[in-house]
């Protein structure tokens, strides 16, 4: 199978790479990213030379770039986890969130169909349900974005299934909870605890900080998404949630005692427009239909998690240097691979 795999130097797309690379050696994939600020090449250290795996540093919004590498690589598969996500982000610049979320996935849909991609994946976000205050979500619940980030996500997989609909391209989504583990870019919730308690700075706490989210360790989502992309019905959305509830501060604090630092470091600041107060999800469908569950307790997922930030330190100082960058002229470019 040749599968594509778009937003592969994020922190879900680069655990996803690295978990199906091990799994199928004899696949080939592509990755595809436009490496922006979150989009780092060492977070693939190790798989430069792997011969299943190549890497093209191009825009999913720019639709000759993107013709070009369908032209060439001829996909079976696509995957597309290319995303603006950062929703503080979405407030203050939504252009760029509307342009890559929305414009980026109509221009891989266009070449999926084009090209006769056998199946399109889209990773989605429980934040297009926006928040509840009892019970989960499902599939079918309506959707109710609360932010511009969310919004362009819940448009996207409104387009996604239209192109189900319209044309018949085999199409399936994955919307999950609140993902955690390593390779996670530090404006994040977790990493960003962790950066600053190991620096000894403020962590800012929006409003109360009790606001309450599913956490599910990365590697689960990734055992999901393959399974999607091997048995999901086509056509279907599937939950992927973690089953794992915790209040922001809650979380804090168990960073701060973990490291040892103390809870004078928390900051409460005004909270953000729009925001959500609790996200929750059922996997029901999931479960059934595939027979996927998380198998990483939150407590188990936050020891790894917590070991690894604070083993990779370095990693942390580069993503807010920009030294990482580097990376890329050092080891892709001498091996030849391609820049689009």
């Amino acid at each position: 199978m040749r599968v594509l795999i778009t937003g592969g130097c994020g922190f879900i797309g680069s655990n996803f790479i690295r978990f199906f690379v091990k799994k199928y050696p004899r696949h080939e994939i592509l990755n595809i990213d436009k490496l922006t600020y979150a989009g780092n090449l060492e977070n693939l250290s190790g798989l430069e030379k792997n011969r299943n795996y190549g890497f093209v540093k191009a825009d999913i919004t720019n639709a000759t770039q993107m013709r070009k590498v369908f032209k060439r690589f001829r996909p079976d598969a696509v995957i597309n986890f290319a995303a603006e996500s950062h929703v503080d982000r979405s407030i203050t610049s939504p252009d760029a969130f509307l342009k890559t979320n929305f414009l980026g996935v109509g221009v891989l849909l266009n070449c999926a169909l084009h090209y006769g991609v056998t199946r399109f994946v889209q990773i989605s976000t429980d934040e297009v349900y926006g928040s509840i205050a009892r019970g989960k979500f499902r599939e079918d619940s309506v959707l109710n974005p609360s932010s511009p980030y969310s919004a362009s996500k819940a448009a996207a997989d409104g387009l996604v299934m239209a192109y189900y609909r319209t044309y018949g391209l085999p199409v399936v989504i994955t919307r999950s909870s609140n993902n955690y583990g390593p390779y996670q870019f530090p404006e994040k919730f977790i990493p960003l605890v962790i950066f600053n308690a190991m620096n000894g700075k403020k962590i800012p706490v929006y409003g109360d900080g009790l606001q309450v989210r599913d956490w599910i360790y990365v590697e689960d989502n990734c055992r999901a998404i393959d399974l999607v992309v091997r048995k999901g019905k086509l056509g279907e959305i599937y939950n992927v949630g973690g089953q794992h509830e915790r209040a922001n501060i809650e979380i804090i604090k168990q960073i701060l005692k973990t490291l040892g630092k103390p809870l004078a470091l928390i900051e409460h600041v005004k909270d953000r427009p729009g925001h959500d107060r609790r996200y929750a999800l059922s996997i029901s469908k999931i479960k059934r239909q595939l027979g996927w569950q998380p198998c990483v307790s939150f407590q188990s997922g936050f020891e790894k998690t917590m070991r690894w930030y604070r083993k990779n330190g370095e990693w942390l100082k580069n993503t807010q240097t920009g030294a990482y960058r580097s990376f890329y002229r050092k080891y892709y470019s001498t091996l030849g691979l391609t820049e689009t």
